[in-house]
């Protein structure tokens, strides 16, 4: 498993919560909008697109780190326009954190239901920004073939560790557990 590379595993954190987060903060913005709930309730929109930030942070290290092993298989230019799009996608979601954080600033109900109708509308733009990295990283993955990158490896990885058999039974020539014991 050490061979296969993390930033598949880590880039569905982000995009997820992009994808989460326009239904949540326009559901928050309603339920404090019409006083179903308080403000203080918008801290769980403010800590979520934190979470968003740092997962797409975190996915943009991780994929800089397997860059190098990815472009001895696909094109050096599409690889570089995914890491341009996620760049732009962990900055909008920044911005997105900081208006998120600035409606809990708002010591009117104006202002703050101003931020919060515009916080959703940002929510909506990183949520696009977050389809288009993952499109560019799919056609990576599926259009490029990048992840042959990792698939000698792989199974070299898997060729070296025996197969434990469970103790106690044996297998008959059909390869079915006759339940005898050795």
């Amino acid at each position: 498993m050490n061979s296969l590379p993390l930033h598949p595993a880590i880039v569905h954190i982000p995009i997820g919560l992009a994808m989460l987060m326009p239904v949540l903060a326009a559901g928050f913005a309603w339920a404090i909008w019409t006083g179903r709930m308080g403000l203080r309730a918008w801290l769980t929109i403010v800590a979520l697109q934190g979470l968003l930030v740092g997962s797409a942070l975190g996915a943009i290290n991780t994929g800089s780190s397997e860059e190098e092993r990815v472009e001895q298989v696909v094109p050096e230019r599409a690889l570089h326009q995914h890491e341009a799009f996620a760049e732009q996608f962990a900055w909008a979601s920044g911005a997105a954190m900081v208006l998120s954080a600035l409606v809990l600033l708002g010591h009117r109900r104006s202002v703050a239901g101003a931020l919060t109708a515009v916080t959703v509308i940002a929510t909506v733009a990183v949520a696009g920004l977050g389809l288009r990295v993952g499109h560019a990283g799919g056609q990576l993955v599926y259009g490029h073939n990048a992840a042959s990158a990792y698939v000698r490896s792989a199974i070299q990885s898997l060729d070296s560790s025996p197969m434990p058999r469970p103790s106690g039974r044996q297998d008959d020539a059909r390869g079915r557990d006759d339940g005898r014991r050795r």
